[in-house]
């Protein structure tokens, strides 16, 4: 479905002639955080996505927007590989949207790493045709490292395993912590 005021335009092709160029069938949309909860239909959950080099750590909600819990770590790839990874998973899920972690500087600036999370968001939004909000990250991955390293006693290797998933889980609750009213979304 074409969002309104996006009519096809015309473009020329190799050979000089005029050819109607179609609009993406979903503009990316990065929303405010209430603006995305409000969005969602009763019963639906959010994604969170904690965007690495390697890996995309993905923890999803309970249905009344209140739990987050760690569900899957996904090998970092192309674009379209990974959005048809998560417009799965949201399928699954039935989740209505996304919430990304943002890499801001500890001084709160956007930097490069940030306006790299930002694109991709955005690229990701319209590749899954997903709504998304962005989500300040800053040291979730090294808070859960904490965690694991001194309450759970768990070996490096086994770390590397849950540190994405768990990092995702822990951004995607304190979202949901400072975003919303307990219960907003429960199921009808």
């Amino acid at each position: 479905m074409r969002p309104a005021g996006l009519a096809p335009r015309k473009a020329r092709d190799d050979n000089g002639r005029d050819e109607a160029v179609q609009p993406p069938a979903f503009a990316a949309v990065i929303l405010t955080l209430p603006d995305l909860r409000a969005a969602l239909k009763p019963g639906q959950r959010l994604l969170g996505l904690d965007p690495g080099t390697k890996t995309i750590g993905v923890a999803v909600t309970d249905v009344a927007l209140m739990i987050a819990s760690p569900h899957a770590a996904l090998k970092r790839a192309k674009l379209a590989v990974n959005a048809a990874e998560i417009r799965a998973l949201a399928h699954k899920q039935d989740a209505g949207g996304l919430v990304i972690g943002l890499p801001l500087s500890m001084d709160g600036t956007l930097g490069p790493a940030a306006q790299s999370a930002r694109d991709w968001a955005r690229a990701l939004s319209e590749a899954t045709a997903l709504p998304a909000a962005l989500w300040d990250e800053r040291l979730s991955s090294a808070a859960v490292n904490r965690f694991l390293i001194g309450e759970a006693d768990l070996s490096r290797a086994r770390r590397a395993e849950l540190v994405d998933r768990m990092a995702a889980a822990y951004m995607l609750q304190a979202a949901l912590d400072a975003s919303g009213t307990f219960g907003e979304n429960r199921p009808a």
